[in-house]
């Protein structure tokens, strides 16, 4: 098996297409095909069906998809691992974090980071945890800044904890802070509050519906389907109140009026993730150290 080949066979897989496969990685479609055949000779079992017009994976070919994906990324971090040893002047770092996480912790620690390593390129992901997850397993990150706890049957990640941050209640400056209480807002206050709440799969849309279900009560929405910024711009205007981290709201300018919770209050723990079985390249190494020493 020749890593050309698993090249080919990835390209095949995700355009569908043997003509644009190769065009995709630069060569003759019938040099493409060949190796493909040659693939499965060595294999002894069919990656495709071909139909006219219809290519599609047979079930050695899902099961040969993401561990072929899985080795070209682990090829393409010893790559980029082998230029960064010129005392960090080449490279890139690819960091996954939560969009509320963009918004609040990384600008100062990125900054920083650029300022030292300026040869260094950042390339960020934005996502939700769960989907950071998977994009760490199957080696597309080099990093990930995630909220713990991990999802149910995670992949093997090492994982260190970063912060514990406060969620509060963020609201339009001439509307009605819910429950008016001394000690801040409490999670029963909004009850018949209009929500102005996350798209589905955000971390914290899960948290905050998950508190006021411990509540009693179903949450409801006045808009919903946003991302961070989305969310505080529709706060602003004033349709409705939302729950955000600290950070996010400290750094979110005028225009808000922010309230804590009331004791408990609700937090979220981050925690900076990276594969167990393969260590961060080396400028993925020094991000991490940056971030834990901010």
């Amino acid at each position: 098996m020749q890593f050309q080949q698993l090249q080919y066979f990835v390209a095949v897989a995700e355009t569908r297409h043997f003509t644009r496969a190769a065009e995709r990685v630069h060569v003759a479609q019938p040099s493409l095909s060949q190796q493909i055949k040659a693939l499965e000779r060595e294999l002894g079992a069919d990656l495709f069906l071909r139909a006219r017009g219809n290519i599609t994976l047979t079930d050695a070919g899902e099961a040969l998809l993401p561990l072929a994906r899985r080795i070209l990324a682990d090829a393409d971090t010893a790559r980029y691992e082998v230029q960064e040893l010129v005392q960090l002047r080449s490279g890139r770092v690819r960091l996954g974090a939560t969009p509320s996480l963009c918004t609040g912790l990384l600008p100062d620690v990125l900054r920083a980071f650029h300022d030292r390593y300026p040869g260094i390129q950042l390339l960020i992901e934005e996502s939700g945890s769960h989907d950071l997850v998977r994009e760490l397993a199957r080696g597309a990150l080099d990093l990930a800044l995630i909220v713990l706890p991990l999802p149910p049957a995670s992949p093997a990640l090492t994982t260190v904890e970063l912060l514990r941050e406060d969620l509060v209640v963020v609201s339009a400056p001439e509307a009605t802070v819910p429950g008016r209480g001394r000690g801040g807002v409490r999670i029963a206050d909004l009850e018949g509050e209009r929500l102005v709440m996350f798209r589905h799969g955000y971390d914290l849309r899960e948290l905050t519906v998950a508190a006021c279900r411990s509540a009693g009560f179903e949450p409801g929405f006045a808009v919903e389907g946003g991302e961070m910024d989305a969310v505080l711009g529709f706060v602003r205007a004033g349709l409705g109140v939302a729950v955000v981290p600290r950070m996010v709201a400290a750094r979110s300018g005028r225009g808000l009026r922010v309230t804590p919770l009331a004791k408990p209050g609700l937090h979220r723990t981050i925690a900076l993730a990276h594969r167990s079985d393969v260590a961060p390249p080396r400028a993925a190494r020094e991000l991490q150290r940056m971030l834990l020493e901010r």
